[in-house]
């Protein structure tokens, strides 16, 4: 049976949304709370919910210029039309966590940012650069764009495959099985201090790998795929990251395994050498059927 590539959000409005607090997890992970503003508007979906999230590099004023549908075409051609230096900077990330309002407080959403570079010595991307040194009470704008974790493939059984890049999105859907789902979860990380453990369905193995210096991003993580037993009964395997380790895992899940096509979700976040990650167009065409 063949199943939606993603599934879509109710609603892709804009969302008006404050830092609350920020949190150094490792030497490459920071995590940013949002909440006020509009998050009554925001409707959790669990497992990979990810977002547009648009950065106000260049101050409010340029997030006042976004446009209601900035992650559509005619949107985007809009919102490109925002002038240097006051355009906002715009990147895709996963929910790490929702917490629902309470009598005490408000809905608050977590959200990890993986730290390339540093914002002191200005090796930093503009994103990375406004983890480190964003403050509560600044603006941002987020676009709700749904999973590409389908639920419908099946949650009992999981084979889930990704970089750092995809931790938010794995834990997240380890947080969204049922307790008696099994199977395995593979992810490779820069370092040892940034393999942060998350809680999971006891019977879901989670193997770290700590990428060589040397090594392309998501290398690892497929070699060790390869060599790794897959369940007996059908399941619904995930791939996320570099976007040869998403495509990657697909054709060796369904080329050289022979796991059906249709069992597998995945999504290429960025690529190497590209100076930002991959577009809503290039996300979308790496998830074409093999020919």
């Amino acid at each position: 049976m063949a199943f939606s590539k993603m599934v879509k959000p109710d609603s892709s409005e804009l969302i008006h949304l404050t830092v609350l607090r920020t949190e150094r997890l490792s030497p490459h992970w920071i995590r940013v709370t949002l909440g006020g503003g509009e998050i009554e508007k925001f409707r959790p979906m669990g497992f990979d919910q990810w977002f547009r999230l648009f950065l106000p590099i260049g101050g409010d004023a340029g997030l006042d210029r976004v446009p209601a549908k900035a992650n559509k075409m005619f949107g985007y051609l809009k919102f490109l039309r925002i002038p240097d230096g006051e355009r906002p900077v715009m990147r895709n990330y996963s929910v790490r966590a929702y917490r629902a309002a309470t009598m005490q407080a408000g809905a608050e959403i977590d959200v990890d940012f993986v730290l390339h570079g540093s914002a002191a010595d200005g090796t930093a991307g503009p994103a990375s650069r406004w983890a480190e040194t964003c403050q509560p009470g600044e603006h941002v704008l987020i676009i709700d764009e749904g999973l590409t974790f389908n639920p419908q493939r099946g949650t009992d059984r999981v084979v889930l495959v990704g970089d750092e890049t995809a931790l938010p999105a794995i834990a997240s859907i380890c947080a969204s099985l049922p307790d008696e789902a099994a199977g395995t979860a593979i992810i490779e990380v820069p370092s040892e201090a940034d393999a942060l453990d998350f809680a999971r369905p006891s019977g879901v193995e989670l193997v770290w790998i700590v990428r060589p210096h040397d090594a392309a991003p998501g290398a690892q993580a497929l070699e060790t795929l390869e060599r790794t037993a897959l369940p007996d009964a059908p399941f619904h395997a995930y791939a996320a990251g570099e976007q040869a380790l998403a495509s990657g895992v697909r054709k060796h899940l369904v080329g050289v395994r022979g796991v059906d096509k249709n069992a597998v979700s995945f999504c290429g976040y960025w690529k190497i050498g590209a100076a930002s990650p991959a577009s809503k167009t290039a996300r979308e065409a790496a998830a074409e059927p093999l020919a």
